[in-house]
């Protein structure tokens, strides 16, 4: 099968999964509810309670771990490709770590703060720690592994700044450690309004960047040949990620591993130099999400764990292969 052929299979085959996922994600919960009488529900205009329960907590749930996923996912793609590190995603770079330092400290020490500025926060704390990183990490040439190293000191840098916060002030402590565990409970449409244009701008210009990105893999004096503004491509995607990657922080805090698993796993699928590779990288952000937030309502069944766990969960092992790879290539 040619590769565009292959691709439109696969991105056919990404929709259907992710429409599954939705109606499974609405139909799973507290309230035992099948599948059909989840749609059922939706549509149903009289008020009933299943009706609320569908519209107002399970289907914006579903949805931001839809658009969650998807930023996450493009993130990380366009971080490996400016980078050249098979490793490099929000959380390996400090993208992540720099986004939560920010929020925790508002919410700590402004309690009052409107939820609008969070995002601000979240985006001015993600350039901080990107910036950290890559500053680092050029110094003296660039290279994958220098920012590999780079990142994790950033990451862990930041991240006990931001215990420190917790411990100084333990009367918000269940709160924020659940947010920092990444969570999607207690979404709503609020949640969604916040995301949702960032997340729109950050995914369209990604796209349109697409040519760019690919080019750039191949590095940059090839990049310069074939007549790329090196800097200005580094730029855009630089606020890409922040916007993609902070604004999800912002609302269902750090979840971790979904930019690092789903480019390789796109790769392996369709190469990453097809159009394509993005908007499948999008939907198959977005499937892991939406599966990975019914995952969490079972494993600690009744009770619910943060998504970030089971992204954890699966993340983790890929992390290591991907390591012991890298070992085995060197």
């Amino acid at each position: 099968m040619k590769g565009a052929a292959k691709a439109g299979v696969i991105a056919i085959g990404a929709i259907i999964l992710l429409l599954l996922g939705l109606a499974g994600s609405i139909s799973v919960g507290w309230t035992d509810m099948g599948l059909g009488s989840a749609v059922s529900a939706l549509f149903d205009s009289s008020g009933s309670k299943e009706h609320i329960i569908v519209t107002t907590l399970r289907l914006p749930r579903a949805l931001l771990a839809a658009i969650i996923g998807a930023s996450l996912a493009v993130a990380g793609a366009i971080m490996q490709a400016m980078t050249g590190n098979p490793l490099a995603s929000p959380q390996t770079f400090g993208v992540n770590a720099g986004a939560s330092m920010a929020v925790v400290a508002s919410l700590v020490l402004l309690p009052n703060l409107p939820m609008p500025y969070f995002a601000l926060m979240a985006f001015g704390g993600a350039i901080l720690g990107g910036f950290a990183v890559f500053s680092m990490g050029s110094a003296g040439g660039m290279t994958p592994v220098k920012l590999a190293l780079a990142g994790t000191a950033v990451h862990l840098f930041l991240s006990s700044i931001t215990e420190a916060f917790i411990l100084f002030h333990q009367h918000s402590t269940d709160q924020v450690l659940f947010w920092l565990a990444g969570s999607l409970d207690g979404a709503d449409w609020t949640d969604i309004q916040r995301v949702f244009p960032w997340a729109v701008a950050g995914l369209l210009l990604s796209f349109l960047m697409s040519r760019s990105i690919s080019v750039m893999k191949m590095g940059e004096d090839v990049a310069r040949n074939l007549g790329q503004n090196v800097m200005r491509v580094r730029l855009v995607c630089g606020v890409i990620v922040i916007v993609l990657a902070g604004s999800g922080v912002a609302v269902a805090g750090p979840i971790g591993f979904v930019g690092l698993m789903v480019p390789h796993l796109v790769r392996y699928a369709v190469g990453a130099q097809t159009r394509m590779y993005l908007p499948l990288t999008a939907l198959a952000g977005a499937v892991l999400l939406v599966v990975a937030d019914i995952l969490c309502r079972f494993i600690a069944y009744p009770y619910e764990s943060p998504v970030g766990i089971v992204t954890a969960l699966l993340g983790a092992p890929f992390f290591l292969y991907l390591v012991s790879k890298e070992r085995r290539g060197a």
